[in-house]
């Protein structure tokens, strides 16, 4: 009889314990892009190449997948201009030179129709109203806020650079997209 009791009590504790929830995972970086479409976007100024703020761009984590940026900016010369990611958090007027060159973690070679590339940090064309003006988000599905090669927020940060002249997807460095006439910083610091 004690021998079938204690066999009752141990089953009665194992299935109490197969019940339980699991336990919680710690967040770590890897994780953070899980719960980062629910967190507030991370938002910074356009400046022109005189220093004068012209926009914005908002920066989230994608429900779907990678990053979404919503660009808004006025005073930009109608038409298609290149639209890329830089490897550093810096914009100094006038040429933002010191964003440094696109952001290119996997080192390919630049553009969408490039059979070696394409950037990290390649997006597409940014079409300009005839007022000057853009609203428009676009998606960048290999780049993540956190966590991985691709990440946005490191200790250097990115920049956000408009182009001239249209990229063309293919040519490297950039696209032939012309001089950079706009930029957006994001760093690390900006991140809570």
């Amino acid at each position: 009889m004690k021998k079938s009791v204690w066999t009752i009590m141990i089953c009665v504790v194992f299935l109490i314990s197969a019940c339980q929830a699991p336990p919680k995972k710690e967040m770590t970086e890897e994780s953070h892009e899980v719960a980062a479409p629910n967190r507030a976007p991370i938002t910074t100024s356009f400046i022109n190449e005189s220093g004068q703020k012209i926009g914005s761009i908002e920066v989230r984590a994608s429900p779907v997948n990678g990053l979404d940026l919503h660009v808004k900016a006025k005073g930009l010369p109608p038409g298609p201009h290149g639209f890329h990611i830089h490897e550093t958090g810096v914009c100094e007027a006038p040429d933002f030179e010191t964003a440094g060159a696109h952001f290119n973690p996997t080192y390919r070679e630049h553009g969408f129709d490039n059979p070696k590339g394409h950037h990290a940090g390649d997006m597409p064309n940014l079409e300009v109203g005839a007022d000057g003006q853009i609203d428009v988000v676009v998606n960048v599905p290999n780049v993540t806020l956190k966590g991985g090669p691709n990440q946005l927020i490191d200790q250097n940060g990115r920049s956000f650079i408009i182009h001239a002249e249209a990229d063309d997807y293919l040519s490297n460095p950039s696209g032939n997209s012309g001089k950079r006439i706009a930029c957006g910083a994001i760093t690390k610091e900006m991140v809570k």
